[in-house]
């Protein structure tokens, strides 16, 4: 019987609404943005703040896809990767997430010493890597990278602002001018205390500080008994440590064991950052010590930032403690969450709505677009990348970091003056098992 008006409708109606949903499937596949999650969830660097930063970035894209993704439109799909805190496995992982999972934007990257490889990696590839956390200014110095963006600070600031601190404070707080000061500067040997300890080195000559001992050791290193005792013999008034967490613990622990005095030690982020694990194990002898570092968003007065941003603040602070059972939000978490924000709702919807997608060069575009002023961000700092062809293109020529004071069971901001929230304890008082 020939087909009737009626069915051949009937049928081609239906065929017609079959083509609409997977178009429109196909559609909502093809709007979701993948990107790239790499981080050290295993392995020493996962307790050094790798795994906080991890879920900073996490908790910021649960909050974009929450209010329908990117510009409202397109939803985040994580692709998460560890890098296991080795460097060949963090370019392996970089790897599968660019020639499997065709993925074009990764995120993360904790430890200096795979930011380095991977950044040359990715630029090669002509990729974007977005850095959270890993701060080494050999990342950028002088590489003229085109896809490698880190809002983050860099290693030469960690020098700056220990220089600066002891400066300002040597004669009110110690008796003596900053020229009789004596420090020593340690660090594991990787990029980061490398760097970090470079920095050290040079801001404090230049402040005219004594720079009496300056060692570096294997973060895996079994034992620091030697590096301990070469400090007891130059007699330093002030410890400035780049290190991670089980190499802390290690120095910390033979430190105490050994009689060593001094006035002050400084941390340089990573394992100085995670106050509830170094409180698990040494208690109340790491109270007043001084950390330097991108400041926990927690700390910062929100009346001093950009409307909305303190509230902001508070959710992460929530959601960071409701994953973890934390009672202290370190500074990891808000470096993670505060680039992969910067990422999610300053970079990606330029790169959509004025350069006309999530590719890479986009992005890139996008990223050399933000002007994020200071006070726009949760950890207080503005954005702003240097331009290719200065000698640290693809950084953030804005942020600053913070030194901080482990006050009990708490962190307190007491430089830059301008923002602190309490004065510094310094030397240490006679109650530390380390006071000099």
């Amino acid at each position: 019987m020939p087909t009737s008006r009626r069915t051949l409708l009937k049928t081609s109606a239906a065929a017609a609404a079959a083509f609409s949903f997977d178009w429109t499937r196909a559609q909502a596949q093809a709007e979701t943005v993948r990107i790239g999650l790499i981080y050290d969830l295993t392995g020493p660097f996962a307790a050094g703040g790798s795994v906080a930063s991890s879920i900073g970035a996490q908790i910021a894209i649960d909050l974009v896809n929450e209010k329908g993704g990117i510009g409202g439109k397109y939803k985040v799909a994580p692709v998460a990767a560890d890098s296991q805190s080795k460097p060949d496995v963090a370019i392996n992982e970089a790897n599968r997430l660019i020639d499997q999972e065709k993925i074009d934007i990764i995120n993360g990257v904790y430890a200096s010493s795979h930011a380095v490889p991977l950044a040359a990696k990715v630029e090669q590839q002509k990729k974007i890597l977005w850095i959270t956390t890993a701060v080494s200014t050999a990342v950028f110095k002088d590489k003229n990278l085109q896809y490698v963006f880190r809002a983050q600070i860099h290693s030469d600031q960690y020098g700056q602002a220990f220089a600066r601190f002891i400066s300002e404070h040597a004669k009110a707080k110690l008796g003596i001018e900053p020229k009789d000061v004596k420090v020593a500067l340690i660090h594991e040997d990787g990029p980061y205390g490398v760097g970090v300890a470079a920095a050290d080195e040079a801001y404090a000559k230049e402040a005219g500080l004594q720079v009496v001992l300056k060692e570096g050791y294997s973060a895996s290193a079994p034992d620091l008994s030697v590096l301990v005792t070469k400090i007891k013999r130059a007699r330093a008034d002030v410890i400035s440590h780049a290190g991670y967490n089980p190499d802390i613990t290690l120095f910390l622990r033979q430190a105490r064991e050994n009689g060593l005095k001094f006035k002050m030690l400084f941390g340089a982020g990573a394992g100085y950052s995670q106050l509830d694990k170094l409180r698990a194990t040494f208690g109340a002898d790491i109270d007043n010590f001084c950390n330097i570092d991108p400041v926990p968003a927690q700390l910062l007065d929100p009346s001093k930032l950009a409307p909305g941003i303190g509230d902001l603040t508070k959710t992460m602070v929530a959601r960071y403690k409701e994953k973890t059972n934390a009672t202290d939000v370190p500074p990891h978490c808000s470096m993670g969450f505060n680039q992969t924000w910067v990422l999610l709702n300053n970079v990606l919807p330029v790169a959509k709505e004025k350069y006309g997608g999530f590719d890479p060069e986009a992005v890139r575009k996008a990223a050399l677009d933000v002007d994020i002023p200071p006070g726009g961000t949760i950890q207080g700092y503005g954005v702003k990348f240097y331009r290719p062809g200065t000698p640290l293109s693809g950084q953030n020529e804005r942020s600053t970091p913070v030194v901080m004071q482990n006050a009990g069971e708490h962190i307190s901001v007491v430089w830059p003056t301008a923002i602190r929230t309490q004065d510094p304890v310094f030397p240490l008082p006679k109650s530390s098992v380390y006071a000099a």
